[in-house]
């Protein structure tokens, strides 16, 4: 990453630690004049909105369609929400601050996307986003972590994706940089949430230790008397792997894991 990264990400965490000790939000629910500004204090971060160039970027990485429903985890303004809407998925926005619901409640009706976008004022770690399909993230990578084990514990194939800040150790699937973007928030992280196959698994005629970090696997699979390494890759609840030289790959459903071999012939395995 680029200094001007670490840089814009260090003068966050200042600047939202100066913010919450003057007192969190500069104007509270019972202002009726309230307009929100970049840098705005927050519960848990400051308030930046996300370039609409990004939005676009991270809902395409994300390949959002009406089959979909996104959820925004401090949706601030709403913009990622209703964009989202307005590519016919459902879509709904969790954010702490009463008067930021109201603005994107606002705009969501002004453009005609009420049905569609909605928004609860609500604490992020506090909610249930289970049942998202896309989840959208523009917090700290602290933060992230911090939500990282309820992530893991998505349905396999959820797509997460975060507007610049990380996911320390578990590296991202894509990476997208908008370089004509004028923002200093530009870039887009794609993690898509893997199935668990960590452990061994039968074969008909042998077995699979899959040793499993994120969505990289490595192991052994030992058919018959012969045993061999493989590495591979999982997406979502898709398997790929390589042993000596025989790629395998398939679909894991639950306890049971079909699929192909490349030099002919079908596999499965079962735990």
């Amino acid at each position: 990453m680029d200094k001007r990264f670490h840089f814009f990400r260090s003068f966050a965490i200042v600047l939202g630690f100066l913010l919450t000790i003057k007192g969190g939000y500069a104007q509270t629910a019972d202002d009726d004049d309230f307009t929100p500004y970049s840098g705005q204090g927050g519960k848990d971060v400051v308030w930046v909105p996300t370039p609409q160039q990004l939005v676009d970027a991270m809902l395409d990485m994300a390949k959002v369609t009406s089959a979909d429903f996104v959820i925004d985890l401090g949706s601030g303004d709403g913009r990622l929400v209703i964009t989202a809407a307005k590519r016919g998925a459902k879509a709904l926005g969790i954010e702490y601050n009463p008067n930021m619901v109201d603005i994107a409640r606002r705009a969501a009706k002004e453009e005609g996307m009420s049905e569609r976008a909605s928004f609860i004022n609500a604490d992020l770690f506090e909610s249930d986003f289970s049942d998202a399909t896309v989840l959208t993230l523009f917090l700290l990578s602290s933060l992230n972590l911090k939500l990282r084990p309820i992530i893991l514990d998505m349905k396999p194939g959820t797509r997460i994706v975060s507007n610049t800040f990380d996911m320390d150790d578990w590296k991202p699937d894509q990476t997208k940089h908008i370089k004509e973007s004028d923002s200093n928030w530009d870039t887009a992280l794609l993690w898509i949430v893997p199935a668990k196959v960590d452990g061994k698994w039968k074969l008909v005629d042998g077995h699979i230790n899959f040793t499993q970090e994120f969505q990289n696997i490595t192991g052994t699979i030992t058919v018959g008397n012969k045993e061999m390494l493989l590495t591979g890759k999982l997406e979502g609840n898709k398997i790929s792997f390589n042993a000596e030289g025989v790629n395998y790959t398939g679909t894991v459903s639950g306890d049971t894991i079909s699929g192909t071999r490349s030099k002919g012939g079908s596999w499965k395995a079962t735990r």
